[in-house]
């Protein structure tokens, strides 16, 4: 197969961010779900409005736009720091002329914190598509469509890097190829959703990945 196209979720495969998360999401479950001790581990990898409609509804309603808040507050100063052996990986991809987008959840003001840690983010892509780009969250596929539209490139072409489990079922679900990292879920778990399973970019190439397949 020629790949075309790579295709990468943002939290947890560009950036080593999710442990971050974890201790973000300790604070808040404890305070709200006391009764869910390690609750924020459970809810790896949703999306805030996943995690909202099955945590936060009924008497919990009003809280939500504070924790947005001051989940917006925590992000600004965030330490985005990139997963090991991602800057010269996609180096190298954009050299072999594939095309590269991020495919997030996340909106476009976290996004602005990530420009503003990492001046030249923007120039790695081809594409950008945040959470305000597509009507679906993952798992649906609808996200990974968009971009492959977005770029010119059919869903036989692209391969999706991605981390959670509903990130990786979206990848599935578009029928693309799809790498697991294992920076959120351990190799064995996410292998029933993935076609390759790695820890980081260190020592990877397309060209290992599709001798793999």
């Amino acid at each position: 197969m020629k790949i075309k196209a790579a295709l990468f979720d943002l939290d947890g495969v560009v950036f080593d961010t999710e442990p971050q998360y974890t201790k973000f999401w300790g604070t808040q479950c404890k305070k709200y779900h006391p009764e869910y001790p390690g609750l924020e581990f459970k809810i790896k990898g949703q999306t805030l409005t996943q995690i909202y409609d099955q945590w936060f509804n009924g008497p919990l309603l009003h809280e939500r736009e504070i924790i947005t808040k001051r989940l917006n507050s925590f992000e600004e100063q965030m330490d985005f720091i990139y997963v090991p052996g991602f800057e010269s990986f996609i180096v190298n991809l954009r050299s072999q002329r594939v095309k590269t987008a991020v495919v997030t959840s996340s909106n476009n003001q976290k996004m602005e914190s990530v420009y503003k840690a990492h001046t030249h983010f923007r120039e790695l892509f081809d594409a950008i598509l945040t959470s305000e780009d597509f009507s679906e969250s993952k798992p649906s596929p609808d996200c990974y469509l968009k971009a492959a539209k977005r770029l010119g490139v059919s869903v036989n072409e692209c391969v999706v890097f991605e981390d959670s489990i509903n990130g990786l079922r979206s990848g599935r679900a578009a029928e693309m190829l799809v790498v697991g990292l294992t920076t959120t879920n351990d190799a064995e778990t996410i292998k029933a959703y993935s076609d390759y399973q790695m820890s980081d970019y260190i020592s990877f190439n397309l060209s290992k990945l599709e001798s793999a397949l």
